[in-house]
């Protein structure tokens, strides 16, 4: 087994092994270029080059993957609750549903297909709830042997979470730092802020994956202490490991130029990667009628890992994916040397 190191206030459960990675098929790709919003051609047969002085990209369908790239993806699967009644009020308006296990057994089974689709490396996911709903997703994804919830231990908490198919060589813990809202009060990340370790291949991967604060009884105030917080541990773990890739995703909850958002991008030290592509292909969520690109990736700078350009998606298929009220977005990215 990996050595496991967990450092904060909660524990974490880590499932994994060492063993090699799963080689996910290409050919998915034709069967998902209708989700991506493209004119209907299929992709290339081959992968492609290094694309080193522009777009690697077909059009606005599926992007082109370097070889040697590693295709992360971020994901707000939308409340996977289990079957077990936490908090002693579930069901009907209550906040924690209580599906039955076919209801159980049915969603997994959309939203894993759904993951299967996006041809993904890593999978930052949000809103689930348990081990039981990520156990029940990686048992239907054996391309994914690795995986971690940042289960915060309260009831009918909706957590987040990795899947990858690399090893998963430290786990590191943030929502114990205290963090100040710009009125000066304190607050903290209203869920877990997980930062996982990969071992790809022999290089070094960072992912951190991030859920931001609701806009429901909302607190921009904790939103932007979260982001401006996460760009300071993002960046600090970058500068102490130079040669890795560094990549920060999820439900940010705030468009681009938001107060949470441009603090992320404050000079320049994390790239937001969609970025480089037309505005109305990166909405990832329909609030009555508006479209707002609130699920965001980004890279850090001050590392030696870098975006692939033209690479960012925002996947859909209707409003959501795969039964989410969310799109899942996706970018490839190039390892440090």
């Amino acid at each position: 087994m990996p050595h496991l190191s967990t450092r904060g206030a909660r524990p974490l459960t880590f499932v994994g092994a060492l063993g090699p990675s799963f080689l996910r098929a290409r050919l998915v790709w034709g069967l998902f270029v209708g989700l991506l919003g493209c004119d209907g051609r299929p992709p290339p047969d081959l992968p492609g080059a290094e694309c080193p002085s522009g777009p690697c990209g077909n059009g606005d369908g599926e992007a082109i993957r370097p070889e040697g790239s590693v295709r992360i993806a971020a994901y707000n699967v939308h409340r996977l609750f289990d079957t077990v009644c936490d908090s002693g009020r579930c069901g009907g308006t209550e906040y924690e549903e209580l599906p039955t296990q076919d209801e159980f057994d049915a969603q997994v089974a959309r939203l894993s297909g759904a993951i299967g689709l996006l041809d993904a490396d890593v999978v930052l996911l949000a809103e689930v709830e348990t081990q039981a709903g990520l156990d029940a997703l990686q048992a239907r994804l054996p391309e994914f042997p690795h995986a971690v919830l940042g289960e915060i231990h309260e009831a009918a908490s909706v957590d987040v979470g990795v899947l990858s198919a690399f090893p998963i060589t430290s786990v590191v813990t943030h929502r114990h730092r205290a963090l100040t809202r710009p009125d000066g009060s304190s607050t903290r990340f209203a869920r877990e802020f997980l930062e996982v370790h990969l071992d790809v291949n022999g290089k070094e991967v960072i992912v951190f994956a991030a859920h931001f604060k609701a806009k429901s009884n909302d607190d921009p105030g904790r939103r932007y202490a979260e982001a401006s917080a996460a760009r300071d541990i993002v960046t600090q773990a970058a500068a102490r490991a130079p040669r890795a890739l560094v990549v920060m995703g999820g439900d940010l909850n705030d468009t681009p130029g938001s107060a949470p958002i441009d603090a992320l991008e404050q000079d320049g030290m994390l790239k937001r990667v969609a970025k480089d592509r037309p505005d109305d292909q990166t909405w990832t969520y329909n609030y009555s009628g508006r479209k707002q690109a609130i699920d965001h990736l980004f890279v850090a700078n001050n590392a030696a890992g870098t975006y692939v350009p033209g690479s960012f998606r925002a996947v859909r298929d209707g409003s959501g994916y795969g039964g989410s009220d969310h799109a899942a977005v996706k970018a490839d990215f190039m390892p440090g040397p």
